[in-house]
């Protein structure tokens, strides 16, 4: 059973999206009127995250640039609401293998959570933002965001994405890697052109002209590079293979990025232009762009609809977990049943254990799709689940959701590993093994429940013990449930809890 639709948000209401790129961190504020969202405030700072990005870690300097950022960005949150504000994470904080010494005190300072999202998902919300600014027509279009740390394309029309590609080249990472030092040479510069061009030519027979009508740049590097063309009377404001050859014969008269002057070209922009020229070049050539006009919409306004729809009308995560049953035939009269043994448990331990909505969301999905594993095996059926889950595309998702998703429907039956909640966060780990309990409880009892009505049970509850009560002699007229409750006892144990029943 989907979640119940909400009202619309009322006229007046605030949202609030934080864009956590890779080059500069985003804020938007944004009011409702009559159902559209208007921006009341926008801040951007370039904290080159991704520049800070050293063998697969964030440097110490890197976050501390990040959480001050965040730091004046919390003072203009004091009037949304921490569940009207979502905050995203792109390819800097997707490849930091310890991204949580940065989230979590994030998370601490702006009373959200932070969303690490797949460069897909990533892919999805720019579209959303871009086809909000756009007319709706029916015409498809190939929408382009050259980020500090990966490229995504999409394809679409009006405001439905059809396919959807992230690559792993960004302005901030080639700036470090083909311009050592910030030294400017046609080498280097050949360089990085020709790294876009092989990146590109892996997804050309999708992305190739003939497959959209129309080309829209989105972002801060695509943006930059049209107001540089306008200035200098190169274009009439959009982007053109011949006005890009000029940028690109007058970048190559600079010997480093730093001594670029540019009309249009802001000091954000400078020591990034380069590598985004080059890259913006190799695509044009590569997927046969003629002219490429330019977006103010971008992943921020798209985080802001996706939030608006969250709260209101439509959740895109149901319509994915809705598609995941379909696509691996679950059995939904099961999923359904477990889902209301995990509201009756739900219900009965929120308070105690201090669960929220958040947590809901976790077990309703988790629920609908534990069985999905099947499809493949039933053998270990709760690993080929938590493998799905923690590996597809799933729109609407962030990487913690399907990590917390993929615990849920892994740790759901048999023994529980110490590795399963060993890579959380402390903090997590506890609320994390409180949905578990609840998951592997519910699994139970759908076997009663998939032959008979079972009875109502009394619960109660606090930090350390969950106890049951059964009408008298339905333990003892039901071995085998007896038996698997007996068993839990010392699986829960491992999770510091005390299950109880008579």
């Amino acid at each position: 059973m989907a979640a119940a639709p909400q009202d619309p948000l009322p006229d007046g209401s605030l949202l609030a999206a934080i864009d956590l790129g890779s080059n500069s961190f985003h804020l938007i504020i944004a009011k409702i009127e009559h159902g559209e969202m208007r921006p009341v405030e926008a801040l951007a700072e370039k904290v080159q995250l991704g520049a800070g990005l050293e063998n697969g870690r964030l440097s110490p300097d890197a976050i501390e640039r990040g959480l001050e950022c965040l730091s004046r960005f919390a003072q203009l949150l004091e009037s949304v609401e921490p569940k009207r504000i979502r905050v995203v994470g792109t390819n800097a904080l997707r490849q930091a293998k310890n991204r949580l010494d940065f989230t979590l005190p994030a998370r601490d300072i702006l009373g959200t959570r932070v969303d690490v999202i797949y460069g897909r998902e990533e892919a999805r919300l720019v579209y959303l933002g871009v086809a909000h600014s756009l007319a709706d027509d029916a015409q498809s279009r190939l929408v382009i965001d050259i980020g500090g740390g990966s490229t995504e394309f999409i394809i679409g029309e009006r405001f439905e994405p059809q396919q959807l590609e992230s690559l792993q080249m960004g302005c901030v990472s080639f700036t470090r890697d083909c311009f050592l030092g910030g030294e400017i040479t046609a080498t280097n510069y050949q360089r990085a052109y020709n790294h876009a061009r092989v990146e590109t030519s892996h997804i050309r027979h999708r992305y190739s002209a003939s497959h959209w009508a129309e080309c829209v740049g989105s972002s801060g590097t695509l943006n930059a590079i049209a107001s540089i063309l306008l200035q200098n009377g190169w274009s009439d404001g959009n982007i053109t293979r011949k006005a890009l050859s000029k940028l690109e014969h007058k970048i190559l008269t600079f010997n480093h990025v730093d001594k670029i002057e540019l009309d249009g070209l802001s000091e954000n922009r400078r020591s990034v232009i380069t590598a985004g020229t080059a890259i913006t070049s190799a695509l044009f050539d590569i997927l046969g762009i003629d002219q490429m006009r330019t977006s103010k919409g971008a992943l921020r306004e798209g985080v802001i609809y996706d939030l608006m729809g969250r709260l209101s009308h439509e959740d895109v995560r149901e319509r994915t977990i809705n598609a995941l049953m379909q696509r691996y035939a679950a059995d939904e009269n099961t999923a359904e049943i477990v889902e209301r043994r995990c509201r009756t448990l739900f219900s009965a331990t929120r308070g105690s254990w201090k669960l929220g909505n958040e947590d809901w969301e976790l077990l309703h999905w988790a629920a609908h799709t534990h069985e999905i594993g099947m499809a493949i095996s039933h053998k270990h059926f709760n690993r080929h689940t938590a493998y799905l889950l923690r590996n597809a595309d799933l729109p609407g998702f962030s990487q913690e959701e399907q990590e917390q998703l993929a615990i849920l429907t892994q740790g759901q039956r048999g023994k529980i590993s110490a590795e399963l909640l060993e890579d959380q966060p402390k903090s997590l780990q506890r609320r994390l093994g409180y949905l578990l309990t609840i998951m592997r409880l519910s699994v139970h009892f759908k076997y009663v429940e998939t032959l008979e009505q079972l009875p109502e049970f009394a619960v109660q509850v606090d930090d350390s013990s969950l106890a049951l009560g059964f009408p008298e002699t339905w333990l003892e007229d039901h071995p085998l449930t007896l038996s698997e409750l007996e068993q839990e006892q010392s699986h829960l144990a491992k999770l510091g809890l005390e299950l109880n029943f008579s």
